[in-house]
């Protein structure tokens, strides 16, 4: 893949650019034809990037570059995302809860405490609904969906390699399973407490001016509790499918449609796929209806992040081709002189995890800082404590920084939430977690 990217030009990237334009874009400009057709206009993009590139390199070259993003990278992540969805869809926490500043905040830091366990994407799942029908009586609440997606989507899983992709891949790359937890434990802290306080000030000013509303009438009233235990145990057995990936050395290499997927890592997807349909099959459909499931989150973000994994690639090919490649001058800020400089490592690593998938980007800095996993965790473990934060907390920093950002926001507007544009959501992100990320940088890098 260096050698591809080595030989392309950043005209490649356009096709990417593109996407991310029409994502932020077309549903402020033409909402209707968005959410009618962005299948098809995902599908423009992918293929404006891939008939030009057979017609240049030829049919076979661009069979395997897309079979390569959509079996190896995009069907291992999507596969993930749709078993915890499917499985979270089925746990129902049930109570009746009134959205004060108060539960908020505890709702948000539980979810930040569970992501590391669960993983980001299902700790949101988890408790994304019990937060919309808190908040259900609420005029002002948008903000409370922002700062889960801060905490709860992406911050929050930056303790274990269970908790988001990037950190999967250090652990598959020889970075030991409990490092996380060791190195990230105090930035991670100080980046929650800080936006969960932030948060507790912002919506008791929005409570003191528009309250929850009336209590729910007694009928209305549930008592605390969980049903569909089934798929607490189902999630807990996809914890341990993803462990026991990423700890079981094959060299055993599945050639599918000419890209290869190691053995462990199809025998992960399988199991996923075995355990989505084990909760389908055991749940009670009361219990989904009763929490609004639906598949239509799920499936835009599996359309989008198919074309973004497709248009994606010449963009991760030329970065990986280093000073070889025409993103070269990108290699200088985050290695100057040879010498690692954390805090650029930080930013680059972050700001690149923003708009580009934080999985591959986290890995092609961990291969930039040398890729030893033993030398970055050991005389260079603070180079690998600001990649590693830079590509999870980022994530926070754009709708498609992770992939549970999405999902959120497309479960709490089809409740009634009315959420940020993706240039408001950027806005947001910006004005509360660039001044914190700076002051992470500064105080622990």
């Amino acid at each position: 893949m260096s050698d591809l990217g080595a030989g392309l030009g950043l005209v490649w990237a356009l096709p990417f650019v593109g996407l991310i334009l029409a994502i932020a874009l077309a549903p402020l400009a033409a909402p209707r034809v968005w959410h009618a057709h962005f299948g098809k206009i995902a599908a423009g993009w992918a293929l404006a990037f891939l008939l030009p590139f057979a017609a240049l390199h030829g049919f076979a070259p661009a069979a395997h570059l897309a079979a390569e993003a959509l079996l190896a990278d995009y069907l291992p992540f999507v596969v993930l995302l749709g078993a915890l969805y499917t499985v979270a869809g089925g746990v129902r926490l049930t109570g009746t809860l009134r959205g004060t500043p108060a539960v908020n905040t505890l709702l948000l830091l539980a979810g930040t405490l569970a992501a590391s366990v669960t993983g980001t994407t299902g700790a949101a799942l988890l408790l994304v609904r019990p937060l919309i029908r808190a908040n259900r009586r609420r005029r002002h609440k948008r903000h409370v969906f922002v700062f889960f997606i801060f905490l709860v989507a992406n911050i929050g899983g930056a303790l274990s390699p269970l908790g988001d992709p990037p950190l999967f891949l250090g652990f598959i790359a020889g970075v030991p399973f409990a490092w996380p937890t060791q190195n990230l434990l105090a930035p991670m802290i100080f980046a929650g407490s800080v936006l969960l306080l932030l948060f507790f000030a912002l919506d008791s000013y929005h409570h003191r001016r528009a309250p929850a509303g009336d209590p729910a009438p007694l009928a209305e009233f549930e008592r605390l509790g969980v049903t569909g235990k089934i798929n607490l145990v189902l999630l807990l057995a996809i914890v341990a499918v993803v462990m026991a990936s990423g700890t079981w050395r094959s060299e055993t290499v599945i050639e599918l449609a000419g890209a290869g997927l190691p053995l462990p890592r199809l025998l992960a997807v399988l199991a996923l796929l075995a355990i989505a349909l084990l909760s389908l099959r055991f749940t009670r459909p009361q219990i989904r209806q009763a929490n609004e499931f639906d598949w239509a989150p799920m499936s835009e973000v599996a359309i989008l992040f198919a074309a973004i994994f497709i248009t994606i690639a010449p963009v991760l090919a030329m970065l990986r081709a280093g000073t070889a490649g025409a993103a070269a001058a990108l290699v200088p800020l985050v290695n100057p002189g040879g010498i690692p400089d954390d805090r650029a490592y930080f930013w680059a690593t972050g700001l690149l995890s923003a708009v580009l998938d934080n999985a591959p980007t986290y890995l092609l800095f961990f291969n930039l800082a040398g890729g030893d996993a033993a030398r970055l965790t050991g005389p260079l473990a603070s180079t690998l404590v600001a990649i590693s934060a830079g590509a999870v907390f980022f994530g926070a920093l754009t709708y498609i920084g992770n992939a549970p950002n999405f999902m959120v926001r497309s479960i709490a507007e089809r409740s009634g939430t009315k959420m940020p544009s993706f240039f408001g959501y950027v806005a947001w992100a910006a004005l509360c977690l660039l001044p914190l990320f700076a002051a992470t940088s500064w105080i622990f890098l």
